[in-house]
């Protein structure tokens, strides 16, 4: 009997790896169609597949684009390419790579939060963990804003995307290539906050190099994540520091150090913002949504078409922001992001360029993150509920359905709620990803 579990274990395992590699073959299928044909395309003022590569592929080409890219990583990983490959299937190829990398980074922090839970509580039928979390791990790549039919308008919302912002920019590829190296970052940096919050415990070094590493790489390919992440973290570690009455400046230092060598890149790749070009003021401004209102005439309601899904979660599991460390940061990370678009921009000929929107899309991303993480574990809980058997993966005490039938109805209740946002978000993220990819304006 016991060979016969092992051998059972071991085909689940590798059946969980089948349907992973036949997605991930799949959806890179299509988006190498898409990333292609944007390169292609974009040599064609005005043609079909619209998107930022013929910036890239000039700055990649040594050539002048007439933007300035003090980020390498993303470049010279299309370079390398260049050597075998004509300029567009290049950067078509590092595209592609750095956001596979993404896919398989959700992938395996989905199991580690969650994998373990639900194949405990689904017993023999645990062999569909893995599956379920494959397709939860590529709905995030996938998700959007949410939008009315074609022909019906909101009011103050000219565009789909422009302005509302999606999560997926599928039309900007340094966004998709820096996102890997930021989900490392924001997990690492989750896992070293709580020793250095209760100030006890030691930290592996290593976890201090990962954490730095992935920051300056995801700095070095676009400093977007980087700066809603700096920010959130400077806020807190200040707050967290004076509240201890500097006792915990030793492990403050240290965190701190981590954050060096980014600070020294964003010194120089900033220079150029500061610097007037053409006649032109240069620097960052301060002002409410000055950047921003030139696209969106409606900004709260861009908001919630933007976070409806994460802005529900909130209001359903507010206390979980009490216990969960990712979930908290995610939603530190989205606050500081939106802080950062509604009172900064970029002064002179960038003010039209809505840079501080690349940081906001982050923040927009790791808030769907954070949701999903709680509303996978309280889809757990339902189901161990379901089941009999005793105590919720959350650790909230709730009665099994025989016992409070009405507690149990709430809690389906509130699950399909949740998911149904989640269903519409990613909904509308196909619809405009099969949009883009049939060549249509991302706008």
């Amino acid at each position: 009997m016991r060979r016969n579990r092992s051998l059972l274990s071991k085909s689940w395992t590798r059946l969980d790896v089948l349907f992973f590699l036949f997605f991930f073959l799949s959806v890179n299928v299509l988006l190498f169609l898409l990333f292609h044909q944007q390169a292609v395309g974009s040599a064609v003022v005005g043609g079909p597949y619209p998107s930022d590569m013929k910036a890239y592929l000039l700055e990649m080409q040594g050539m002048e684009s007439g933007y300035r890219f003090p980020y390498p990583v993303f470049f010279q990983i299309t370079a390398f390419f260049h050597l075998f490959l004509n300029p567009e299937l290049a950067i078509t190829c590092s595209t592609l790579l750095l956001n596979a990398a993404s896919m398989v980074l959700l992938k395996l922090a989905l199991e580690h939060f969650s994998g373990e839970a639900f194949r405990k509580i689904l017993g023999n039928y645990g062999f569909l963990a893995g599956p379920f979390l494959s397709l939860a791990a590529f709905s995030l790549l996938w998700v959007s804003m949410v939008y009315p039919p074609p022909g019906h308008y909101l009011p103050g919302i000219e565009n789909l995307y422009l302005g509302v912002f999606t999560p997926n920019p599928f039309h900007n590829a340094t966004y998709l290539a820096t996102r890997p190296f930021a989900i490392i970052a924001f997990f690492w940096y989750a896992k070293l906050m709580p020793v250095y919050e209760k100030g006890c415990g030691r930290v592996p070094t290593r976890d201090y190099v990962v954490f730095g590493l992935s920051l300056l790489l995801t700095t070095m390919t676009k400093p977007s994540f980087t700066l809603a992440l700096v920010g959130a973290a400077g806020v807190l570690m200040g707050y967290r520091l004076i509240r201890s009455g500097l006792r915990n400046l030793i492990p403050t230092l240290q965190l701190t150090a981590c954050f060096l060598p980014t600070f020294a890149h964003l010194l120089y790749q900033y220079q150029g913002v500061f610097v007037p070009q053409g006649g032109e003021e240069g620097g960052i401004g301060f002002g409410l949504a000055t950047a921003w209102k030139l696209y969106c005439g409606n900004i709260p309601l861009a908001v919630g078409l933007a976070m409806g899904f994460p802005l529900l979660v909130l209001f359903l599991n507010f206390r979980e922001l009490k216990t969960d460390m990712v979930y908290r940061l995610s939603w530190q990370v989205y606050a500081m992001s939106l802080a950062m678009l509604l009172f900064c921009y970029e002064k002179g000929f960038r003010l039209d360029d809505l840079n501080f929107s690349w940081g906001y899309m982050h923040g927009i991303f790791f808030a769907f993150l954070g949701a999903l993480l709680v509303l996978l574990r309280e889809t757990a809980d339902c189901i161990r509920l379901a089941g009999g058997k005793e105590g919720p993966v959350s650790g909230e005490r709730t009665g099994l359905p025989g016992r409070k039938e009405a507690s149990w109805k709430i809690k389906v209740s509130r699950l399909v709620l949740q998911w149904l946002a989640y269903g519409w978000h990613l909904a509308c993220g196909l619809a405009y990803f099969f949009r883009i990819f049939q060549g249509s304006v991302y706008r």
